[in-house]
């Protein structure tokens, strides 16, 4: 089926907003810079920097680990970046950890269809702790006492994910659990937090 004359997509529904808004209201909100001269913000996620041009609505890649967000996960990073851009307050962490599915409509983004992969991120590392921090260390995280092997993955400026693991043995299974800053309700909208989710969970894969 064809899409209307009318449709516009999420991801250009994003650029007229970002366009439209004040940059360094942006800038300050979402704790990123903007460079006059390329007339992008500058976003850090995952470990590399990616430049987001709203005049020529582009992406701009500055390495090789930057092109990785925004090819191999591009369907996550590049509506996820632009509406965190257009919705990030600046406000400061509370440090309470909260898992997805408690939160508020969140069973709908967590279970089925959209559920996240974290069975096999616990396959992958089941045994290997040193594999599962050694990855997370290259996309820019660090470490963190939950599990016994635990990251801060940083894939926006202001909104912390962290992947516990816990390693098989011979009574259980290996198992991985995701959690975010409670204030992430406040900065996306619950699609965007699955999708952020989705994102930090593949960058591990």
């Amino acid at each position: 089926m064809s899409k209307p004359d009318n449709f516009i997509s999420g991801e250009q529904k994003a650029w007229i907003t970002l366009a439209a808004m004040d940059v360094y209201e942006i800038a300050k909100n979402a704790g990123v810079i903007y460079d006059k001269n390329a007339q992008a913000y500058i976003i850090e996620s995952l470990g590399s920097k990616v430049g987001i041009s709203p005049s020529k609505k582009e992406f701009i890649c500055f390495d090789d680990n930057s092109s990785f967000l925004t090819e191999r996960l591009g369907y996550f990073f590049r509506l996820s970046s632009l509406i965190y851009l257009t919705t990030a307050k600046d406000i400061p962490l509370t440090d309470r950890l909260i898992n997805p599915s408690g939160m508020k409509g969140g069973e709908i983004y967590f279970r089925g269809s959209h559920i996240l992969p974290l069975d096999k991120i616990s396959q992958k590392y089941q045994a290997d702790r040193s594999a599962f921090i050694l990855r997370a260390l290259q996309l820019g995280a660090s470490e963190t006492s939950y599990g016994d092997a635990g990251v801060m993955l940083l894939p926006l400026p202001k909104i912390p994910v962290y992947l516990n693991l816990w390693l098989k043995d011979d009574e259980f299974p290996a198992r991985c659990d995701i959690m975010f800053d409670s204030t992430c309700e406040l900065q996306l909208p619950l699609d965007i937090v699955w999708s952020v989710a989705m994102m930090s969970c593949l960058s591990m894969l």
